[in-house]
């Protein structure tokens, strides 16, 4: 599939199918994917909608054929398969390939997530996880006295301190507060979630705090349950993500380019509308790529979204896949109502909740799967989530002393 021809591909005519007027749960999907042809075309289908000039294909009952189903999740007992017997993943692909297509059981979360988010590598033994977690641990409380020391006095000619804790601790009560875990007054997560983004701020000062990030903690915290723990899972997450939320708001703008171009290779008719309606800028997807569709679905199908983002399975910019799959499957409403881009800005928003996952997925996978090299090139180098060049190069040269 990666050797598909490069030649320019009407990719937008690559969904339709037979199965068109089936619901979504109906649509035959191939058992081995790899064994289809990335970019079919359904002949009989198109020259039928070439004869009828009144055809509209509804974009919101259409499946595309060769995303696979999703499977159960990761269990604990699969999860024993993958390790050693000192601890270590053995096969990290395979893992990450079955965690693309299932997810993980809630109860093992906190032990995959470790290894999704790279504080844990996965050439890492129990034992020097165990060492690097005490040291970590050492590390984040060193942190957080730094903050925690300042006195009043201080604090009145800390301006920007006293700023970036006034923001976080507005934002925290506002934060997943429908959650059991931060539900309540005076509740000991709420001020967990405070106590780790004010760390953060002092751990990467230059960034400090953006509206946003607590959205990103909450789902870690959540799982983690320990304050160190999630605090140094943020600090990964946060060195992929992290260009979102500079002032230039230079990464979301590289996302949204690059997803203007996938959205101009994948459904070439919607590029024009966008084009037509002076929407290029895809402000629209704001949210969607600042935090990873956090407000599009509920607490659990964000955490299974997530850690099929992190598996980084098919591409590290799946998420921009994911925004292509949901436009695409509300392309016919958001043309026949004409939408500007007020109205459709506020449509956008309005699909919260409403967004089937296990689909979007599918749709995701195939997306990317059938765009290949042409996909890619489409992405900038260097655009979030991917690693900055730097870290890539300092996580390559880590010394194994710094672990044993």
């Amino acid at each position: 599939m990666k050797k598909h021809d490069k030649k320019p591909n009407n990719y937008s005519s690559v969904v339709e199918s037979n199965d068109v007027h089936k619901p979504l749960e109906d649509v035959h999907v191939p058992a081995n994917s790899s064994e289809e042809s990335s970019c079919e075309i359904h002949n009989k289908n198109e020259e039928a909608a070439m004869r009828d000039e009144n055809l509209e294909y509804d974009y919101d009952k259409l499946s595309l054929v060769w995303g696979k189903p999703r499977q159960p999740p990761l269990g604990s007992k699969e999860w024993s398969t993958f390790l050693d017997s000192e601890g270590r993943v053995i096969d990290s692909q395979a893992l990450r390939k079955r965690i693309f297509y299932g997810g993980v059981e809630k109860g093992l979360r906190k032990e995959v997530w470790r290894f999704l988010l790279g504080y844990h590598s996965y050439d890492s033994t129990c034992a020097e996880r165990e060492y690097l977690a005490s040291i970590r641990k050492s590390e984040y409380e060193t942190i957080k006295n730094q903050w925690k020391s300042i006195t009043k006095e201080q604090a009145k000619r800390f301006t920007k301190f006293r700023e970036r804790k006034a923001l976080i601790e507005k934002d925290v009560v506002r934060t997943d507060r429908s959650i059991p875990f931060y539900d309540g007054d005076d509740n000991s997560n709420v001020k967990c979630l405070r106590d780790i983004l004010l760390t953060y701020s002092f751990y990467n000062f230059d960034l400090g705090y953006c509206q946003g990030m607590s959205d990103l903690l909450s789902p870690i915290l959540y799982v983690m349950g320990d304050e160190p723990q999630s605090f140094w899972c943020f600090v990964a997450l946060m060195e992929r993500l992290g260009p979102n939320f500079n002032r230039d708001q230079n990464g979301v703008h590289s996302q949204l380019f690059a997803l203007s171009k996938l959205v101009e290779l994948l459904d070439n008719p919607l590029h024009n509308y966008f084009q037509q309606k002076d929407c290029l800028n895809y402000f629209f997807c704001f949210r969607w790529v600042l935090i990873q569709f956090k407000r599009e679905f509920d607490f659990e199908k964000t955490m299974r979204l997530w850690e099929v983002l992190w598996t980084h399975y098919l591409s590290e910019h799946l998420h921009l896949y994911v925004c292509v799959a949901i436009l695409r499957r509300h392309r016919s409403k958001i043309i026949g109502e004409e939408m500007d881009f007020d109205t459709l800005l506020k449509f956008i928003n309005e699909l919260s909740g409403h967004i089937n996952l296990d689909a979007t997925l599918r749709d995701a996978e195939a997306l990317c799967i059938c765009a290949g090299e042409n996909g890619e090139a489409c992405i900038p180098p260097g655009t979030p989530p991917s690693l900055p060049f730097e870290i890539t190069s300092m996580y390559n040269q880590q010394d194994d002393d710094d672990i044993l």
